[in-house]
């Protein structure tokens, strides 16, 4: 005879059977999904060498604390949270790739756990399980717990604030519990607000269980007002900051609707096979699916709608936080389409299979770079170059025209011996309180008698001196010929050689 697992039990008795559940299990739920995540987000963790975005948290964490605030003050404000964070880390351990990037790891992990107790609430413990290891087999769960950004922490917060909104309604009369519902929701909103839309299926679910205990109705609308009132600053400030931060987001049109599905799990086949799966999904209560349903769902298509007018924030990245939804349902359905865990284990071995691609594709050097404004750059290659042939006095011209953050990326991975005077700067990110150089507006003026320039440009043109603005190309022409180049991925490396005078 085929075992079967357990029917889950009503919201209300939830307290009493997380009390009454084995030690073991328990240990089980958390302990699958976060070694499972942990060793499938942990392979490869160097490989993609650092996106822009990365280089930009890199840039702005490795700051005084003082500097940090007054660069929130002018951009980047809706990060401030996750920076401050990471200031601390770095603080502690370090700026390496794996030291930067061991955060996000460890709260995909972290995630991975809180979607298997999710499941083993409203499915049963084999849904549970099940749930945690599909979201480990996500490629976008890979790409972004291999993030220097809040993306991992917001899927973490996300599932916990919903986590602890069953924990609630457990037991609604507990203030501790709403607290701390109330205080995940704040943390979520302050690494990144758009998540917050996840609560429009906890409304959900609240409105339900509202008609029998009409007390759940003042108690959510205090606990979310609360958030919305110490959120409110952080709201205000991000919003006179969004037109120089998101300008480069097109307006979606109904066709980027109906495909952010596959872009937000960073895979077609997985998209699909999470859908199936989810088709299945059966309870014996209506709330655990319809909670389930309108989290994977609704947030797209509200923050769809809100990017209509002037400023787009449909971006699959700031939706990542849906995905625990899609997993939790898709192993509900598992758990009800398979009677045994070889069967299960049978989908799950099909389902990582499906993803191999797109496991192996996260993991390709420039994918963290991306297709977003421009091409890839290959910082580690053009730092190595430069490394190979540097001389004590050489400088540098950065192509700031054409490429986000080809300074920063070359001098992260430059040795830290080395300085190289950054020839047509006037004030760095960091002196300005900015997260983009300013280069002096008289370029003969910031010239001096440097023998040696190391120019770094976008792109393979064949005349190197194209890869800076006119001024800057007409002062180095007069004074320099170029001694070789090199192109590599994105970017050409040109040693320049000081003209003989007459």
């Amino acid at each position: 005879m085929v075992a079967t697992a357990p029917p889950p039990l009503p919201l209300e008795e939830i307290r009493g059977a997380a009390s009454a559940e084995p030690r073991r299990h328990r240990t089980r739920l958390l302990l699958c999904p976060f070694v499972l995540t942990l060793g499938v987000t942990g392979y490869g963790l160097t490989a993609p060498a650092l996106g822009r975005d990365e280089l930009v948290t890199w840039d702005v964490v490795t700051r005084d604390t003082g500097h940090i605030f007054a660069t929130l003050h002018n951009v980047d404000a809706v990060h401030g949270a996750y920076y401050l964070l990471m200031h601390l880390w770095v603080g502690l351990f370090g700026d390496s790739v794996i030291s930067m990037r061991l955060p996000s790891v460890l709260a995909a992990s972290g995630a991975a756990s809180v979607v298997s107790l999710i499941g083993n609430r409203l499915f049963g413990s084999r849904a549970g399980i099940l749930a945690g290891i599909v979201f480990a087999l996500v490629p976008a769960v890979s790409r972004y717990a291999q993030e220097v950004r809040s993306y991992a922490l917001v899927i973490l917060l996300a599932a916990l604030a919903t986590l602890l909104l069953l924990r609630v309604l457990g037991r609604p009369r507990n203030p501790w519990r709403w607290a701390a519902y109330a205080l995940t929701l704040l943390g979520l909103g302050l690494l990144h607000v758009i998540a917050l839309s996840v609560v429009a299926a906890h409304a959900c679910v609240l409105a339900a269980h509202a008609r029998r205990d009409r007390a759940l109705w003042w108690k959510s609308a205090f606990a979310l007002l609360a958030v919305a009132v110490c959120l409110a600053p952080l709201v205000l400030l991000s919003r006179s900051q969004v037109n120089t931060q998101l300008w480069w987001i097109p307006v979606p049109d109904g066709w980027a609707l109906l495909t952010i599905w596959q872009d937000i799990v960073a895979s077609g086949a997985c998209a699909g096979a999470l859908i199936a799966f989810a088709v299945l999904a059966r309870s014996p209560r209506r709330s655990a699916p319809l909670l389930c349903a309108v989290w994977a769902v609704l947030p797209p298509v509200l923050v769809w709608l809100a990017s209509q007018g002037g400023i787009s924030y449909f971006r699959p990245a700031y939706l990542l936080f849906t995905i625990p939804a899609w997993a939790l349902l898709a192993g509900a359905g598992l758990s009800a389409a398979c009677h045994s865990w070889k069967a299960a284990t049978a989908l799950l071995t099909v389902l990582a299979v499906l993803n191999l691609f797109d496991q192996r594709q996260v993991r390709q050097p420039f994918d963290h770079d991306g297709p977003i404004m421009q091409a890839p750059l290959d910082y580690r290659s053009a730092a190595a170059l430069v490394t190979k042939h540097y001389r004590p006095g050489d400088a540098v011209v950065y192509d700031r025209e054409h490429s986000w953050k080809i300074d920063a990326g070359v001098q992260y991975y430059l040795p830290r011996g080395i300085k190289m005077r950054d020839v047509f700067l006037q004030s760095a990110p960091r002196e300005a309180n900015q997260i983009q150089a300013v280069d002096c507006p008289v370029p003969d003026r910031c010239l001096k008698d440097e023998q040696r320039i190391w120019l770094m440009g976008h792109g393979a043109d064949p005349d190197p001196f194209n890869a800076v603005n006119p001024g800057q190309a007409s002062v180095l022409r007069n004074r320099y010929a170029p001694a070789w180049s090199r192109s590599m991925a994105g970017m050409t490396v040109t040693l320049l050689v000081r003209k003989a005078t007459n």
